[in-house]
C-alpha cells in the first residue's frame, strides 16, 4: 500500500498531471465528475425517448449504468483507502 507522509487530503503525495498533489483529491474528482454525468444522461434519455429513438436509449441508459458501476467502484476505493489510512494514524 502507498503511504502518504500527510493526512489523506492533506498537500503531500503524489503528482499529476492535473496540479493536484493528491491522488483522493482525483479519486474524488473522478467519483464527483461521473455521478454527474450519471444524472445529465437522464436528460439525454428522455430526449432520446421523445424522439424515439430505441437504439440511442438504449446506449445512453448503458452508458449510464456503467458510470453508476464506475461510480460505486470510486466509492469502494475511495472508502478502502481512508479506512487504511485512519488505521495508520491510530497506530
Amino acid at each position: 500500500m502507498t503511504q502518504y507522509s500527510q493526512s489523506p487530503m492533506g498537500g503531500s503525495g503524489t503528482s499529476s498531471a492535473t496540479g493536484a498533489s493528491n491522488p483522493y483529491y482525483n479519486l474524488i474528482s473522478v467519483l464527483y465528475h461521473t455521478l454527474q454525468a450519471a444524472e445529465t444522461y437522464d436528460t439525454y434519455i428522455r430526449d432520446a425517448e421523445q424522439l424515439g429513438d430505441n437504439e440511442l436509449t438504449q446506449f445512453l441508459r448503458q452508458v449510464q449504468t456503467e458510470d453508476r458501476n464506475r461510480a460505486q467502484f470510486a466509492m469502494q476505493l475511495l472508502a478502502r483507502r481512508l479506512g487504511a489510512g485512519q488505521q495508520t494514524t491510530t497506530r
